[in-house]
């Protein structure tokens, strides 16, 4: 598992083309929050719009999850983790008025992009929302269970 990699996969170097083909500007692999440990793929400091390109099986994609037959209860606890993570994170985000976007692997990197393109351009013209706002539509389609 060491050759997986964990940054610049191939579903989010195309995001990031598509962003910057649309004229957005944004920084790469950066901490949103200072003193929390988390790292966004793609993030809009003006805007506060944090992006998470989330692989289906590391953060357990309700569609295409399939589980380990081998050391199984290891990676149930594994991928729960993940996903406990994800929610915390996503609700640290929420509450200090960033706007987190979740994208699974297996989504069309245009589409994506497109969600990704009208969400920061509604957060601009409109400020980022204040402190303990909730996270709105451009959320994951998929949220885990």
């Amino acid at each position: 598992m060491s050759k997986q990699r964990s940054r610049d996969t191939a579903i989010e170097v195309a995001i990031r083309r598509e962003l910057h083909a649309m004229g957005l500007r944004f920084r790469v692999h950066r901490r949103p929050l200072r003193g929390v440990r988390r790292e966004a793929d793609v993030v809009f400091g003006p805007a506060k719009v944090a992006i998470f390109v989330d692989g289906c099986f590391w953060h357990g994609c309700p569609e295409h999850m399939t589980w380990p037959k081998n050391n199984d209860q290891f990676w149930r606890e594994k991928i729960e983790g993940n996903r406990r993570r994800d929610r915390d994170t996503d609700y640290r985000l929420a509450e200090a008025g960033w706007l987190p976007i979740r994208v699974w692997g297996h989504e069309n990197a245009s589409q994506a992009a497109e969600r990704i393109h009208a969400a920061v351009v509604a957060r601009r013209s409109t400020g980022a929302k204040p402190a303990g706002s909730a996270v709105g539509s451009s959320a994951r389609p998929c949220t885990p269970g």
